[in-house]
Order: C-alpha cells, then structure tokens, then sequence
C-alpha cells in the first residue's frame, strides 16, 4: 500500500497545482474554453479517487491489495454537484463520492483534497476579490468591478465572506508566536500614508518593523499604526514583539528618530545600534546652503564609503576640521550621530552594505507606496497596515536576503570607532 498512498499523495498534488494554474492562464473572455475547464479539473479529482481506491471506476480491486488487511477498501456511491469560482468564471463540477472502509471496520466518506470540502471559490480568485476590497472599494462596488471576470457570479455577500476570512488572517498573524523564529537583527523605520479618517483625508505613520533571520533572511515582523512615532508609540510595537516571543536582538538599525532611540534604549541599551547613513546626509544637507550640497555629499560619502574602518576614522576627522570652519552646522549635526552612525565598522566588511542604512525597509516603503499610488486615501488605517501586510503575504512584494548573510553568525568586534578629531 506504500506505493498507492504514494502514487494518491502524488495525484492529490497534481489535482491541486492543476486547479491553481487554471487560474493563472485562463483568459475570461475565452468562454468557449469554460467546458474544457470543467472537464479537466473533474478527470483530476477521477484520478484523485482511483489512487484511493487503487482501481479505475467499474473495475476490480486487485487481488494482491484485498489480500493485505491494513489496506483501505471502499466503494463509489454516485457523484454530486459542485459549482467552483474562479478566475475562469463559475463551473459546474461533478464531484465522484466513495465511502471508504478502514481497517478498524469504519467507514468514512472519501474527501478530495484538491477540492476541499465547501470550497467554493480558488484562492486566485479569494486573492482577487480580498485584493480589490483592500485597494479602497466598497462591497457593492468590487462586485461590479468584478462582474465581467467572474460572469456576474460575484456578490456583496462573496465579497464579505473573503473579507472576513482575510481579517481572520490578519488577526491571527498579529498575535502569531515568534519564539521559534531565529531572530538576529532588526530594522525600524515609518512611513507615512493617506486614509480616510472621519470622511477626511488624514496623513498617518505606520510603524513597520523586519527582522533577519540567521539565515540572512528579511522576514516582515509587525506594521502598525499607532499614532506617531512617539516613544510610546514605539515602545507599545516593540512590548507587544517581546510578549510574543521575540528573543533580544544581536544588531539594530534605525532612521534616527528620537521617539524610536528612546525606545530601543529603555528596552535595549546595550545591543549595538546602527544610526542610518542616508537618513544622517540628508540631515547634513538640511543644515547647509544649496551651493554646498554637492561639497558636503562628496566629503561624506568619501567617509562613509571607505574600504577600512581605519580610513573612515581618518577621513571623518578630516571631515570635521574642515566644516568646523566652512560651516559649523554641518560638523555639529555629524557629531551628534557619534558612534553609532559607524557601529556598521564593527561588523565584518561584506556586511557593511546592508547594516550601514535602512534601505531594505525604505525599498519595502516605495514597493508598497508604488503598489496603491492609484489610490490617493485609503480607506482606513487599519486596512492600510493589512494592505501592507497582504502584499507580502500573497508573495506579490518578495524580500531576499541580506548582503553578507554568510558571516551574520560571527561576533561584533569589540571596538567602536575613534571619534577624536
């Protein structure tokens, strides 16, 4: 029996698979191909249930099958009606039924796994809809934007049902356990968005945070609005993350904000922090005129960019001597970053890339913003955090992983760099 539950898991897969990629090829406007649709995805579950049975509808089971006792016996006993929504528009499916007897003496009845009991839509198409909802629209109107694809089988009941089913998820993943998940470093940042508030159009932040793996892998661990980015604000987010599980992180990097320094200092004083380099040289900017912008990026990125920590040490007392005079604004807001605008030093240099700025959670940011630039205010501010979320979730913003994620496993070394200037 080994190679028939081998041969059905198989199929099982098959049938599955078979069901998704309908979705991901068929054009709705080719109705004549509903028909092949229908007949394709009824041979799959066929297939399905004769490797349960081991043998094809009107024929005998084996008799070197009846003659082993654990094996799983059963019959047909007709078919029933099913009707499955997809992005192909609505089938009518005619599903084989069997009891199936165990080697207990019960019988049960046969499910197919590649249509899965009261399944009534495929995924592509829950994705679709739930997609839609999120961008903006009402109930009513996502089923008249979606009336011609799915051939008008698509009401505000549907649509509510997905919805609820995707708010469950939602729900679940914010309070999901991060006790197993191998943690090293964290990477904070906001971004702001426009939802409709109280029928106004309101700019609101939301706090997002990712987490690397050991691995090397960026992995979404919260977005939230809460408000601001207040310390409060920043605390609650980081509270509810270590009330979940998650361990005490190796390395952060931050944008700089006061309310999230305060934050990450009350709860982490002592792991190491690294102040983002882009956000510091647009902070250098603000405090230089115009016709030394292109003077300061120049010096700066000589230093940050260096091939040694040792250079960067000498290049940022170059650094400082030099705008202590030219423009004192300038040398000030530098040394106010201290030693954590270069704790990145620290690490191995094939990490220096990826530890040095916030730029995997600013990319996430622009992904994101670019995703809904068609809708100018979302509808609310929790379906622009879920929004976030569901883009991750159904794969279509992906996150490789961090440069120099061979060596994450090594230690920090110990010395900071030497900010005598």
């Amino acid at each position: 029996m080994t190679s028939n539950n081998t041969n059905s898991a198989a199929l099982q897969s098959q049938a599955e698979t078979a069901i998704h990629l309908l979705d991901d090829w068929f054009d709705p406007i080719e109705v004549g191909l509903r028909d092949r649709v229908r007949e394709f995805i009824q041979a799959m579950i066929e297939a399905e249930l004769e490797a349960a049975l081991s043998r094809p509808r009107y024929a005998r089971r084996p008799k070197e099958a009846s003659e082993n006792a654990s094996g799983i016996t059963g019959h047909r006993h007709g078919h029933r009606s099913r009707s499955l929504l997809g992005t192909f528009g609505r089938v009518e499916i005619t599903v084989p039924r069997a009891r199936l007897d165990s080697a207990e003496g019960k019988t049960t009845e046969w499910k197919s796994t590649a249509l899965r009991a009261y399944q009534r839509r495929t995924q592509q198409a829950d994705a679709l809809i739930a997609g839609a909802y999120l961008a903006g629209t009402n109930t009513r109107r996502v089923r008249r934007a979606l009336s011609a694809v799915f051939g008008g089988a698509v009401g505000k009941d549907t649509v509510s049902r997905v919805w609820r089913r995707v708010k469950g998820d939602w729900d679940a993943w914010n309070a999901r356990s991060l006790a197993e998940d191998p943690i090293v470093r964290l990477i904070l940042d906001g971004t702001v968005v426009r939802v409709r508030l109280d029928r106004k159009a309101t700019s609101i932040v939301l706090l997002v945070v990712l987490g690397v793996r050991e691995d090397g892998q960026k992995v979404l661990l919260a977005v939230k609005n809460m408000g601001g980015e207040t310390s409060a604000a920043w605390r609650a987010v980081l509270d509810d993350l270590v009330r979940r599980g998650l361990h005490k992180p190796e390395f952060l990097i931050v944008d700089g904000g006061s309310g999230l320094e305060q934050a990450l200092a009350a709860l982490w004083g002592d792991v190491p922090t690294q102040r983002c380099t882009v956000h510091k040289h647009r902070n250098l900017l603000a405090h230089a005129p115009q016709r030394l912008h292109e003077e300061v990026s120049a010096d700066y990125n000589d230093m940050i960019y260096a091939a040694s920590a040792a250079e960067i040490e000498a290049r940022r007392r170059a650094f400082i001597r030099k705008w202590r005079l030219k423009c004192k604004a300038v040398a000030d807001s530098l040394e106010e970053a201290g030693d954590r605008l270069f704790t990145f030093t620290r690490l191995p240099a094939d990490q220096w890339k990826s530890a040095r700025t916030t730029n995997a959670i600013e990319r996430l940011h622009e992904e994101f913003k670019r995703r809904i630039k068609t809708q100018t205010v979302l509808p609310s501010a929790e379906t622009a955090a879920m929004l976030f979320w569901a883009l991750l979730a159904a794969g279509q913003i992906t996150m490789r992983k961090v440069d120099g994620w061979q060596t994450l496993n090594q230690k920090l070394a110990d010395r900071p760099i030497d900010l005598a200037a």
